[in-house]
């Protein structure tokens, strides 16, 4: 009897201790479980997205005396493009990041993005041969006005330091395949005292009033630039990257896909259409080497990625 006691005691303790491993290893493995999925998705999140950084360029000209701060010697940019082509970064267009979020289609593994901002013809002159000799793209977004201007004024239309590309310079372009043409606006290119900053809503302005002037606005510049270059722009650039809340909803509501600003950082694409609103874009400025300049966006980059 004492001996079957102590049988039974023993086989009871063996279970229980038999029981608290196979507890104790269900619960490790829940918590390895639990820990590799958190890996994963969390791969999986960076791995959805793509990390963009976008160059904003002005004027180009060979005259040094005049570089500064929205101006650069055709000589920096061609160092730019080197050290863009140096450090395998492949160049992209809007046409691309809405190929990617649309239909899924890759995009290079160190995408960057060259973007030149009113439309001068200097960019004509001095950046396009320098795309076409690097095998790279662009995106344009010229102000309306002034490229009608020039385009009803053949004689002032070739002056590097001032002139805008005219219509059949915005044709050219197109046909290159090395520019994509975006909406820059028809005339709200602006900073002057009295005028409208850019897009953005007066003070004294009804919001019913702002809305139906930015409509105008944008509508004729899309009508031009489709009638007249053939283009149908998808990004509206914000003058001085001047924003309001009022406008997105208009830009939205005539069909853009997506924005630039002129925010330094550097972009994070996914699948998510809104994520193409608002855009970053890092000002180029003359006074600073090339290697310097791509150094502190790349850096950002690969911790952006991180």
């Amino acid at each position: 009897m004492v001996r079957l006691i102590s049988w039974n005691k023993w086989q009871n303790a063996v279970l229980c201790a038999v029981v608290a491993v196979l507890v104790a290893v269900g619960i490790a493995e829940t918590m390895i479980s639990h820990r590799e999925a958190t890996l994963a998705a969390s791969t999986a999140k960076k791995e959805g997205a793509v990390f963009l950084p976008i160059v904003m360029y002005h004027g180009v000209l060979d005259d040094t005396s005049r570089q500064g701060q929205y101006i650069i010697t055709p000589a920096q940019l061609e160092d730019d493009l080197k050290t863009i082509k140096e450090h395998s970064y492949t160049t992209v267009t809007m046409a691309d990041l809405l190929d990617y979020v649309d239909n899924g289609t890759p995009l290079p593994e160190k995408p960057i993005m060259l973007t030149f901002d009113d439309g001068y013809y200097n960019n004509y002159l001095f950046a396009d041969p320098l795309l076409e000799r690097y095998g790279m793209q662009a995106v344009i977004s010229p102000v309306c006005k002034w490229t009608e201007f020039y385009s009803d004024t053949p004689g002032q239309s070739d002056h590097a330091i001032y002139s805008h590309i005219t219509w059949e310079e915005i044709r050219a372009m197109v046909v290159s395949g090395r520019w994509e043409i975006q909406n820059h606006s028809y005339d709200m290119h602006y900073c002057e005292a009295g005028k409208r900053k850019g897009t953005l809503r007066r003070a004294s302005e009804t919001v019913q009033t702002y809305e139906a002037a930015l409509r105008e606005d944008l509508s004729a510049a899309q009508q031009h630039l489709t009638t007249l270059a053939g283009v149908t722009p998808t990004t509206f650039t914000y003058p001085y990257g001047a924003m309001c809340a009022e406008a997105l909803p208009i830009i939205k509501e005539l069909g853009f896909r997506a924005t630039l600003t002129c925010e330094s950082r550097v972009n994070r694409i996914t699948r998510d259409a809104d994520c193409l609103y608002g855009l970053g874009r890092y000002l180029r400025p003359a006074g600073v080497t090339s290697a310097t300049y791509f150094d502190r966006i790349f850096t950002a980059v690969e911790k952006a990625k991180k």
